[in-house]
């Protein structure tokens, strides 16, 4: 197999800022991803979560953990080479994917993604992770996921929040999210005008938000979160998002099962790979 345009120059970066841009590699897996994305909404999983703004605005959709149910996300996950660049921007044996997670921001969505890292959210930690954003539509720089380049590195885990505001764990008293709009020039802010077919790879632990959609464009988007050899299941003080409420592990064992299967090296059935 024909190893995939990833250079050392952008896994330095990657380690460095926590994430990078990865442009027009995965177009061949647009078409058959829009796809999905209308039959993923017709049929959602009991984890759909639709947040439909108090003023009326378009809704903005949302599920986790449903790579496998859509032709067109299966494809992505399996067929693209996004496993194999996972596993060299984390320096790692091995891709194993955690989930994905779908986010539909219709035209006129007033919802702002809050500025947040992904790490306090998750039954899972270690080093050696990544997430690639993968937007079906144009999204330009105005409108784009944003990042606060080597935020990964500070060691901080901020307090998780659902975008709604409220926050994910009760009684949590970890440090807030600092207030970064306030003090944009304060930051290295990484953005980028976005087609589809291009990516943004990025480490769980990296600050990131995301504008309202004001357009009048849709701005649909899959981001499939990999981890690898060093990850470990961690308990959360409450229930995790995305949940996995039929799930049993124990703290700080090796992070591994059906739920999560290594996708590279390529195994010839993956949801057997453990």
């Amino acid at each position: 197999m024909t190893e995939p345009p990833i250079s050392d120059e952008q896994i330095s970066r990657f380690d460095t800022d926590g994430v990078i841009v990865i442009r027009d590699l995965f177009k061949p897996w647009i078409a058959s991803a829009k796809e999905a994305i209308e039959q993923n909404k017709a049929k959602p999983s009991w984890r759909e979560r639709t947040y439909r703004p108090d003023d009326g605005g378009a809704p903005f959709f949302q599920d986790y953990c449903v790579w496998n149910e859509f032709d067109g996300y299966r494809d992505l996950v399996t067929q693209s080479p996004m496993a194999n660049i996972a596993a060299k921007l984390m320096r790692s044996r091995t891709a194993r994917l955690f989930h994905d997670h779908i986010l539909v921001k219709e035209p006129g969505n007033s919802v702002v993604t809050p500025w947040h890292q992904d790490k306090p959210y998750y039954l899972v930690d270690g080093l050696q992770s990544v997430s690639f954003w993968v937007p079906l539509d144009p999204v330009p720089r105005d409108r784009t996921i944003e990042y606060i380049a080597g935020s990964h590195r500070s060691g901080n885990l901020y307090k998780p929040q659902r975008f709604d505001g409220t926050d994910l764990y009760e009684n949590d008293n970890s440090q807030p999210v600092p207030d970064i709009n306030a003090d944009r020039a304060s930051y290295d802010i990484k953005g980028w005008d976005m087609q589809p077919g291009d990516a943004v790879a990025f480490s769980f632990g990296a600050l990131h938000g995301a504008p309202a959609n004001a357009s009048e464009s849709r701005r649909r988007v899959i981001s499939v979160r990999w981890v690898g050899d060093d990850a470990r299941f961690k308990k959360r003080p409450g229930n995790t998002s995305p949940a996995f409420p039929d799930l049993h592990y124990e703290d700080g064992a090796p992070f591994d099962g059906q739920d999560f299967p290594v996708i590279y090296p390529t195994s010839q059935d993956p949801l057997k790979a453990s």
